[in-house]
């Protein structure tokens, strides 16, 4: 008997119950976002079978390989910190972008947009944890940049909301007033960027560690990795 197989089909059937497990207990509104990152392809094609379509990877070079390897209509993601000379590579087919960091890279993102042909969907990711070594722009770098997006200027992305990452802690109240704060400013976005460049409709925060709590706070899109693939590769 090929044991290899057999531990593979259980590795296969513990993927898709997390998954299903997971989904079930989710809000309508709320889109799981599988973190595949460091995972085999075949892990992923499981996920697929389970019935997930939307993938996140953190690093381009295994975006692009999982893209090639897996079928055309799955969502990808970016997710990671993204550095403006990888764009190119995953303009042609990127899903969303969760990671807009900077006035820069989003500037780079319309370029590879324009050259695609495509309109880019991206979030703008706002540092919202106590932790220095997280990304993104501060609460009143986010106003004011988003107020100087015009069609004009970025006419190949469209901007659907934020992305935040919680402060690394056991203090519950902690990543619930920083979700708490996302979400406000988030409402507050929402009701004054208009036009063919916004479209707000994304909240995206919380991972395998504090989905739930996020989820109570107002996320629209979590991001669960290893509650559904196990620890990574």
């Amino acid at each position: 008997m090929d044991w290899s197989f057999m531990i593979f089909m259980t590795e296969k059937t513990e993927i898709a119950e997390r998954l299903l497990k997971i989904t079930a207990e989710l809000p309508g509104h709320v889109c799981l976002v599988a973190v595949s990152k460091t995972h085999p392809a075949e892990a992923v094609k499981d996920a697929i079978a389970a019935g997930q379509l939307d993938f996140g990877e953190n690093r381009v070079q295994e975006l692009v390989s999982k893209a090639e390897q897996l079928p055309e209509h799955i969502r990808w993601h970016q997710i990671g910190t993204l550095q403006k000379n990888k764009v190119k590579y995953i303009a042609p087919f990127v899903y969303l972008i969760h990671s807009v960091d900077s006035p820069e890279l989003l500037d780079v993102i319309q370029k590879e947009a324009v050259k695609t042909d495509r309109v880019i969907d991206c979030l703008i990711q706002v540092h919202i944890a106590s932790e220095e070594t997280k990304f993104g722009f501060s609460i009143e770098e986010a106003k004011a940049f988003l107020m100087t997006v015009t069609q004009n200027t970025h006419s190949n992305v469209r901007i659907r909301g934020l992305m935040g990452m919680a402060s690394f802690t056991t203090e519950t109240e902690t990543i619930r007033a920083e979700f708490r704060g996302l979400k406000l400013l988030y409402n507050q976005l929402k009701d004054v960027l208009t036009g063919p460049s916004f479209l707000f409709d994304i909240l995206s925060m919380g991972m395998s560690s504090d989905y739930k709590i996020a989820i109570e706070e107002g996320s629209t899109m979590v991001r669960v990795g290893s509650a559904i693939f196990g620890s990574r590769h």
